[in-house]
């Protein structure tokens, strides 16, 4: 609009001394006949010029404004590239950690000392081969002390023999061991013939139980309160358990102990 005023003022300024000039009179009219008049050639630069201004006044605008957007677009794009690869080397850092933590978690584990218990060597009275209970690690081991003469024992063994075939495919150990020290293997293995358990039955050592009991409590010899626990995966294990439990108890404790 400033622009504007100040050609009309131009304009007019000339067109004031173009009027001078001819009220002058003829001193050298040739001059002004034959030539055009400096004014005239003034007036017609200076609404060129306006022509000029005037043509496109948003033009320039406009293309700034499409430069700035083409400018932010880009500048976007970059930002959004940064986050997903800031994200990415996030994942890529919490993923690694996570491994870490796991490896550590298993080598704390291995350092571990297993309890003695644990470690006493044990035969599988039905195949004659030796084992301890941590050669299970890695799996849910069910651990219920018997005897041959108990006859809750034999109930609960029962609901072990439903619960494990229902458990069929999964890493989960069932072992019975007698606190009849004096027992043979033989007629242990006799009792698995005649009541059809055909899991792993052992005689526990007098070492054996006193471990156990050192760990568990006296409880862990008493064969009629059914006392049983579970060894986890990791090698810990719950605390000693009693009463003859349904198959659906026994399982349900074996998947929240990770079997």
């Amino acid at each position: 609009m400033m622009k504007k005023i100040r050609y009309l003022g131009i304009l007019l300024l000339l067109a004031l001394l173009l009027a001078a000039c001819n009220a002058a009179g003829g001193a050298e009219p040739d001059t002004a006949v034959t030539s055009p008049s400096t004014s005239e050639t003034a007036m017609e630069e200076t609404e060129d010029a306006m022509t000029d201004d005037m043509a496109d006044p948003h033009g320039d605008a406009m293309m700034e404004e499409k430069e700035d957007e083409a400018a932010m677009s880009d500048n976007a794009m970059m930002e959004e590239k940064e986050d997903e690869a800031a994200m990415s080397d996030d994942a890529m850092m919490e993923e690694t950690e996570d491994e870490t933590m796991m490896e550590e978690d298993m080598a704390d584990d291995a350092m571990m000392p297993k309890p003695a218990w644990q470690t006493i060597v044990l035969t599988d009275v039905r195949t004659g081969q030796a084992f301890t209970l941590a050669d299970f690690a890695g799996k849910t081991v069910f651990v219920e002390t018997m005897a041959t003469w108990c006859s809750n024992c034999r109930r609960l063994l029962s609901n072990v023999a439903t619960a494990r075939s229902q458990m069929a495919g999964e890493d989960v150990v069932f072992i019975a061991l007698s606190v009849e020290t004096n027992i043979s293997d033989a007629a242990l293995a006799d009792y698995t013939e005649q009541t059809g358990f055909d899991w792993t039955f052992a005689v526990a050592s007098p070492e054996m139980l006193q471990e156990l009991a050192a760990a568990f409590g006296q409880s862990i010899t008493n064969p009629p309160s059914t006392p049983h626990f579970v060894i986890r995966p990791n090698g810990s294990y719950t605390d000693l358990a009693t009463g003859i439990k349904s198959p659906d108890a026994i399982i349900s404790e074996l998947q929240e102990t990770g079997g």
